[in-house]
Order: structure tokens, then sequence, then C-alpha cells
């Protein structure tokens, strides 16, 4: 899997988990549980990985949906 949006934004996540789903594209937030350790805070960001062979597809989706600028390793 490879790492396609990194951040502490909870409606980017859910906003890019959405779409994921509706382009049927598996997807999988990790560090989603590390707020646990950081008391809830939002220093640490959240990672949305899909896998590598739907990363291409992946960056068009959030390109056409107006968000390529969330997206990582560009």
């Amino acid at each position: 899997m490879i790492e396609l949006v990194r951040t502490n934004d909870a409606v980017i996540i859910s906003f890019v988990e959405s779409l994921m789903r509706d382009a049927g594209i598996a997807c999988f937030v990790a560090d989603q549980n590390m707020s646990i350790l950081e008391g809830s805070i939002g220093l640490l960001q959240k990672r949305v990985m899909v896998d590598a062979d739907q990363a291409d597809a992946a960056r068009r989706i959030l390109t056409d949906a107006g968000i390529a600028n969330e997206i990582r390793g560009r």
C-alpha cells in the first residue's frame, strides 16, 4: 500500500474515504488510533493508504474532486 493523503483534517479523511468507496477503490486509514496517545489534540496526522496498482486512479479521483493539493508524493 502507498500513502495517498496525510492530514489531521477529519473532514478531508472522510471525504477521501467516501470518494474511494464510491469508486470501488479499497483504502485504509493508518494511524487512526494515535489520538489516544496524543490526547486527542490533533497533532499526529492520519494517512489514507491505497494499493499501489490503484494509486493512479485514486489520484485522478482526488484531482477531479478538487483536492489534488492533498495528494502525497506527487
